[in-house]
């Protein structure tokens, strides 16, 4: 995504075609390369589950409509920025990733794919951000995005304003810095780029949307300030703060987040043994456990238990198999406690109404 080319790719390209389910006898009725092809269907669409439109993604969304779409103010206006600060593995990165991809569809679709002056139209210019990104640094990273020619032998301020200028000739209106955890907000360089970031909100017509882990603890709001004081912090008067929260289990309606989530999944596993219930009812409390709400630890754990499934023949999920499948480390250290739990009978993740069914 770090280029525009990448970016439309993403954006532009069609959905993937769910493969169609076919029984046992169905599967063994193709011939080999029928077969090879059916197979590698399917390993593109496991790998390519989501998103899915969780209460979480969803809430997301209209928050972030709702900001983008109140930013048409004049020119001489400022601009709200938008902070997506959670934890790794809620799928944050995702959620705002469709996100810029249907925002962009709508501004083409509303203004053409140029411009009035006859450049290209790009609403969406995303950056990822490393560890060591300067002031420099994140304006050659926007100029990679748009392959300007000066993007390598220009002066921090010459890129800056290449950038402003790129941004304004493909009317850009939603500039993404995924990954901003990654700097070091009160060293020099990290001082640098949040002034930096105020003169790009002060000076480009976009909706700057930052998206990391712990941006509050680092300074994001208080501009890097130890003191943590952001009564006077431009950057926090201006950033809406939004949130990814994983999924819950305390309350009833959590369970029920999380039941319609896995019947969600159920709908799209091609695996010629799947039935209904095998995720929402049979495996529910284990795929809890071994995901602790987190949707991006659960979504790797369902794609590489239907790999393994569809390559050894097994064809359904079963927690026999999904024993066998390696997850992050992350869920595979906080898995014990809660599994432990749950096997105990003092936490459930199944609804009342579907414990009472069953």
């Amino acid at each position: 995504m770090s280029r525009k080319e990448d970016f439309q790719a993403f954006a532009d390209s069609p959905r993937h075609i769910q493969p169609e389910t076919l029984s046992r006898s169905e599967l063994e009725a193709l011939d080999a390369g029928a077969r090879s092809a059916y197979d590698r269907a399917r390993r593109v669409w496991h790998a390519n589950l989501g998103p899915i439109r969780t209460p979480q993604l969803a809430s997301l969304h209209e928050d972030l409509w709702d900001i983008v779409d109140s930013n048409l103010q004049d020119g001489d206006k400022v601009k709200g920025a938008v902070a997506v600060d959670a934890f790794p593995g809620l799928g944050k990165t995702t959620a705002v990733l469709a996100f810029a991809r249907e925002f962009h569809r709508r501004e083409i679709a509303e203004h053409g794919s140029f411009t009035v002056q006859g450049h290209e139209r790009w609403p969406v210019c995303r950056v990822g951000l490393t560890g060591n990104t300067g002031m420099k640094d994140l304006n050659r990273a926007m100029l990679e995005f748009f392959g300007h020619p000066g993007r390598q032998n220009s002066t921090a301020a010459q890129l800056g304003l290449q950038a402003l200028d790129c941004v304004l000739s493909c009317e850009v209106r939603l500039l993404i810095l995924d990954d901003l955890h990654f700097l070091k907000w009160r060293k020099t360089s990290g001082i640098e780029v949040s002034n930096h970031l105020k003169w790009i909100a002060n000076e480009f017509p976009v909706t700057l949307l930052k998206v990391g882990v712990g941006l509050a603890d680092k300074g994001l709001f208080s501009e890097g300030e130890a003191s943590g004081d952001t009564a006077l912090a431009q950057t926090g008067r201006r950033t809406t703060r939004l949130d990814m929260p994983p999924f819950t289990i305390d309350t009833d309606d959590g369970r029920a987040h999380w039941r319609r989530l896995l019947l969600a999944l159920e709908q799209r596993i091609v695996l010629a043994d799947r039935y209904p219930g095998m995720l929402a009812d049979d495996l529910s409390d284990y795929l809890f456990a071994r995901s602790t709400g987190h949707i991006g630890s659960l979504m790797t754990l369902v794609n590489r238990g239907c790999q393994r499934a569809q390559r050894t023949g097994a064809e359904r999920l079963t927690r026999d198999l999904l024993d066998r499948v390696k997850n992050d480390e992350a869920a595979e250290q906080a898995r014990r406690e809660l599994e432990y739990a749950l096997q105990a009978g003092r936490a459930t993740s199944r609804p009342r109404r579907a414990r009472a069914a069953g």
